[in-house]
């Protein structure tokens, strides 16, 4: 019945030419950005608030809504459809004729249009199937079994030992379906712990994120993270929480799906989240104008890798399936993957060989791609009829990985995300000799984590500040063990403007009358004496 339906749908759009295009509006302005970021409480909740301040994350522009009458007015406008919005863009995804959206330049607030169809050479562009999620939906064995290999590989069974389960990580899972995740009782273990935090249908416009049917990809990929069966099947993060978001829609293949993945990200932002787990990536179209090529996959020119830097700019710790091209014409990675910011994920064997699908790296990225590897053939996983079978694809090595690097964090609450990234680097098995397949190899999660306590001890040794530039308060994290210290700031001319003690309790310094430029701070204890550049924004 699917098949007929998607034959219909292109059956359709070939009638109709495309006159329908797909396009990002850029607006000139958000409304209330002083007040809201004087009063982050009222466009962020607390969770992400303490986060960000944990991580030292600033606050700014891009953490203010759109503006939402401009949003109306867009609606408003002959023949236009508001798809999507993005806060971090200051975009709104539109969807109409050409004239249409062209007309959009004459509301005094558009500042400009950016049209998914790029005109792009059509013997650059490389086909693919209809069913983006055909390798994964290939059952390779309808059997029970557990998921020890996936887990031992990654060496997340020591972390479990030692209690590191995910507990008090949030994780938010962007996919194309959840069904039973609510009902199942694979999860049942998540929701007796309340760490089932909800979620939003960002296709279908619903917070009844589990209603949609049509694919159960989501509810495997969550598996390999959160799932338990006694004695049969462990997730890598068993005790995690987790926000699903529906962001991919299986019918179609367009653009706005990009829009809905960002939309999620900020949405996951501003709950506090502290991973993005996606088995989701964008390369061609339904309309092959809006195609990428292997080329654009360089990391900053699709949207949605765009939208994955900023989730990592804002602290988000982001993993992504690296895709399932690596035996197709296109090969490369696909797009949030090609991302310098987020952990893209590979695909190996159970032995440990690399798996002839999993897509690979290229010189178009800037940095190495994949970044790691975990198990992706032959993955075990819990579909939504909560019987346990075993699929293929890079989308399962990313959570099975995702879940793991929780555990990782759970057990080094003081590391950045940057660190946790480069712990898991270090501790893979081919970190000093990466290749375009398995990237720095497979991980040592126990490795990663005595790597992390040895740097982590280190810093413990000295004052850290941050944020650094800084814009009103700057926050001051003591060494172990140092109570108390003098703090004083000179200007570039070595006049003293700032003479203060302060206290492991009392480390918060206004810096709002401060003006702009570059400072030296100094800040001395009875062991330790610093001094470090400040910038003021």
């Amino acid at each position: 019945m699917k098949k007929k339906l998607l034959l219909l749908t292109f059956s359709l759009l070939g009638i109709l030419g495309y006159s329908q295009q797909d396009a990002w509006v850029f607006l000139t302005d958000k409304e209330n950005v002083s007040a809201s970021i004087a009063n982050p409480i009222s466009i962020l909740t607390q969770k992400a608030i303490d986060r960000k301040l944990d991580k030292g994350v600033a606050i700014d522009e891009r953490d203010v809504p759109v503006n939402e009458s401009y949003i109306t007015q867009l609606k408003n406008q002959s023949g236009i459809s508001v798809m999507a919005k993005s806060k971090w863009f200051n975009a709104v995804h539109v969807r109409g004729t050409e004239a249409d959206i062209n007309a959009l330049l004459n509301l005094s607030f558009v500042d400009s249009i950016d049209f998914a169809d790029n005109s792009l050479d059509s013997s650059s562009r490389v086909s693919q199937p209809s069913n983006k999620f055909e390798i994964e939906d290939t059952q390779v064995s309808f059997t029970y079994g557990n998921s020890q290999n996936q887990v031992e590989m990654i060496s997340a069974d020591e972390l479990h030992l030692q209690d590191y389960t995910g507990e008090g990580i949030t994780v938010a899972v962007m996919d194309s379906g959840f069904p039973n995740v609510n009902t199942m009782g694979g999860f049942q273990r998540l929701r007796d712990n309340n760490d089932l935090l909800g979620g939003y249908d960002f296709v279908d416009r619903t917070a009844d994120v589990y209603a949609f049917g049509g694919s159960d990809h989501g509810t495997k990929v969550l598996s390999d993270m959160a799932g338990f069966v006694q004695d049969e099947f462990v997730g890598t993060a068993p005790d995690a929480s987790y926000y699903l978001f529906r962001t991919e829609d299986v019918l179609s293949e367009t653009p706005v799906e990009e829009s809905y993945w960002v939309e999620a990200a900020e949405r996951a932002d501003s709950l506090g989240v502290d991973m993005i787990n996606t088995s989701l990536g964008y390369r061609v179209f339904d309309n092959s104008a809006y195609d990428y090529t292997p080329a654009n996959m360089d990391g900053q020119t699709a949207f949605i890798t765009r939208g994955a830097s900023i989730a990592a700019e804002k602290g988000i710790l982001v993993v992504v399936s690296a895709g399932n091209s690596g035996a197709t014409a296109w090969q490369t990675v696909g797009a949030p993957a090609d991302s310098p910011d987020v952990l893209s994920i590979g695909a190996v064997d159970a032995d440990e060989n690399y798996a002839s699908f999993s897509s690979q790296g290229s010189s178009a990225q800037p940095t190495q791609k994949p970044d790691v590897v975990a198990r992706g053939a032959a993955t075990y996983v819990i579909g939504a009829n909560n019987v346990i079978v075993q699929n293929n694809g890079t989308s399962f090595s990313a959570p099975v990985m995702a879940g793991g690097i929780a555990c990782l964090m759970q057990a080094l609450p003081e590391a950045s995300t940057e660190q946790i990234k480069q712990f898991v680097r270090e501790s893979a098995s081919q970190f000093s000799s990466p290749d375009n397949l398995l990237g720095h190899g497979i991980p040592d999660l126990q490795l990663a984590l005595d790597i992390g306590l040895s740097i982590l001890e280190q810093e413990r040794q000295d004052f850290e500040l941050f944020p650094n530039p800084v814009d009103t308060v700057l926050n001051i994290r003591f060494p172990f063990g140092i109570e108390q210290a003098e703090l004083r700031i000179y200007d570039v001319l070595g006049k003293q403007i700032f003479n203060q003690p302060i206290t492991n309790t009392t480390n918060r310094i206004d810096t709002s009358e401060m003006a702009s430029g570059v400072y030296l701070l100094n800040i001395k204890s009875p062991t330790i004496s610093k001094t470090i550049k400040l910038i003021k924004s």
